[in-house]
């Protein structure tokens, strides 16, 4: 096939997002696939720029810089990207290109003014990946109320939901929140695409925990955004619970908006077994996680949806246990408890059952317990990249009108 996909990050960005469109792009064209990646550039000074990427096509549009700033200015950036990505594709090179299906990425859910030209152009279906339902969580966390923003973030976002043939959503929990729009388009689906991540050799990493000074520690690691969503406090809180203990050690790897916040907290504290470094680059957490022994998964308890990080994903790859700290009824304390590759919990932001939870952790891997197997089994099973492109491209065969059922979720 000839495929579409959209999103507003890519490599050489290195968040989880971009990642998995690199890893999903790469599979695709793995498969035989044409694929023709459309990613915002707001670094960039001409309107387009067309290059291939290890048998991906990728043409980076110009657009209004979306990071690191405030949220009206964001919301106002994040509105103007898909019009200037599609003026940006308009002038390209690509403008009379022709695709059987269009594949886009939220977030962001601003996209729908690009897809819908390349759907209509292209009369093809289009497959909406989503992996946050904003802006439900974001007034879950307090962040907005039920005014008008809640309103017209509500409003953008059903623009893009009414775009798509087929709604892919990371967890079966998430499935009910799309029950109106699947009534309402009875010939279109929603069904279940799990989280991908392809496999990362070990080539090093620039971090040496054992010269950071935690020689000889378990190691518990956090990979990724340090932010609102993720209610990080915990895990402080935690560290803090085994101040005296000579034994154990935390490392936090990224970057993200709470990020500065928690590196003073922790120095106020005196967690002198706490480590902080700034985020590295993808191929490097092979590295990492290769000097470390249990994996952290948080997020705030206040959630009402349901979410799978992909550092869950890259700890299953590595092998590590995991301990999670995540919202009530989160479809992931099921799938760590049942699959025995950890220890995951509702701690409703306390910290309490999070220590004997670590406490059992640290024992049954200082047992000899090999929790590799099950992880890579697990990684195997459910987060493929190919696993994910195979369902996508099935659903874009079936197009509108396919019945729930054709796909296996």
């Amino acid at each position: 096939m000839r495929l579409a996909v959209v999103a507003d990050v890519y490599p050489p960005l290195r968040s989880s997002g971009a990642v998995q469109l690199r890893d999903l792009t790469r599979a695709m064209a793995a498969q035989g696939h044409a694929v023709t990646m459309f990613v915002s550039a707001p670094e960039q000074s001409e309107s387009w720029r067309l290059n291939d990427v290890q048998g991906v096509q990728v043409l980076r549009l110009a657009t209004p810089r979306t990071r690191d700033m405030g949220y009206a200015r964001r919301s106002l950036a994040e509105w103007w990207m898909s019009y200037a990505m599609r003026r940006g594709w308009q002038a390209s090179p690509l403008a009379d290109e022709r695709f059987d299906g269009v594949v886009w990425y939220s977030p962001s859910i601003f996209h729908a003014p690009l897809v819908r030209a390349l759907m209509a152009i292209s009369g093809c279906p289009g497959y909406l990946i989503v992996r946050d339902i904003f802006p439900e969580w974001a007034r879950d966390m307090g962040l907005m109320g039920d005014g008008i923003p809640y309103r017209m973030f509500k409003h953008i976002a059903h623009r893009q939901y009414e775009a798509a043939d087929v709604i892919g959503v990371q967890t079966p929990g998430n499935l009910p929140y799309f029950a109106d729009w699947q009534r309402r388009h009875p010939e279109r689906r929603v069904e279940v695409l799990h989280n991908w991540l392809a496999p990362a050799a070990n080539v090093g990493c620039p971090i040496d925990v054992a010269a950071a000074g935690l020689a000889g520690r378990t190691i518990f690691v956090y990979a990724g955004n340090m932010g609102v969503a993720q209610g990080m406090d915990v895990l402080l809180d935690l560290a803090e619970q085994f101040k005296t203990r000579e034994d154990i050690g935390f490392v936090f790897v990224g970057r993200g908006s709470d990020t500065a916040r928690l590196r003073a907290d922790a120095e106020a504290r005196d967690l002198s077994a706490v480590r902080f470094f700034d985020e590295i680059e993808p191929e490097h957490i092979a590295g990492l996680y290769a000097q470390c022994h249990i994996g952290l998964v948080v997020l705030d308890p206040r959630h009402q949806t349901h979410n799978i990080p992909g550092k869950f994903l890259s700890y299953m790859q590595a092998g590590m246990p995991v301990l999670a700290s995540v919202n009530a009824g989160n479809d992931l304390l099921q799938l760590i408890n049942d699959e025995e590759v950890g220890i995951a919990a509702s701690s409703a932001g306390s910290v309490d059952g999070l220590v004997q939870a670590a406490i059992t952790l640290v024992q049954t891997v200082r047992c000899g317990t090999n929790y590799r197997p099950r992880c890579a089994r697990l990684a195997q099973r459910l987060f493929d990249p190919l696993v994910a492109v195979t369902q996508i491209v099935a659903a874009l065969t079936h197009g509108r009108g396919a019945q729930a059922g054709d796909v296996t979720p």
